[in-house]
């Protein structure tokens, strides 16, 4: 019986007149039954309302838990000054590693002058400043089988291209 109602109503366009019909939402003082607020509604405008309103909702929370302090207390969200001191840290390791690098270089030049390996001129605590040490480590570049074999096979197109 209830399933021949629904059908019905989704048969005859009652949804359609449902939905825009016109309702009147009216607010009375209870003591004086004075008219308070009287607003003209249909339910169409009712269902636009509230999924603007909780869309609205929505966009406002995301946007005060991604833009404000408040982002911290969300399981993930690191802190900015936990950020901010890890990057100093990070810069002042490598700083430190730097120089730790420079000195090791240059007690190393004292030692062999002291040992006599290096001639006294060639000890200069400005030129071991300008050492890099972050210098690549030195790579095999021979080349492989395979290398060699495509490199005579080139060759011989180019001979026979310029004949």
């Amino acid at each position: 019986m209830k399933w021949q109602k629904i059908k019905e109503f989704f048969k005859k366009d009652l949804l359609k007149r449902h939905l825009f019909t016109k309702n009147r939402l009216v607010i009375v003082n209870d003591d004086t039954f004075e008219e308070v607020f009287s607003l003209k509604l249909t339910l169409m405008n009712v269902f636009v309302f509230a999924t603007l309103g909780a869309i609205l909702i929505i966009f406002v929370t995301t946007f005060i838990i991604a833009f404000t302090p408040l982002r911290e207390y969300i399981p993930g969200y690191t802190s900015t000054k936990l950020k901010r001191e890890a990057t100093e840290l990070a810069l002042k390791s490598d700083s430190l590693k730097f120089a730790i690098k420079k000195n090791e270089l240059y007690l190393e030049s004292i030692k062999k002058v002291l040992n006599g390996k290096l001639e006294y001129a060639k000890v200069n605590k400005d030129s071991i400043m300008a050492i890099r040490v972050d210098t690549l480590p030195e790579l095999q570049l021979d080349a492989t089988k395979a290398e060699l074999e495509l490199r005579k096979e080139v060759e011989i197109v180019e001979k026979t291209k310029k004949k």
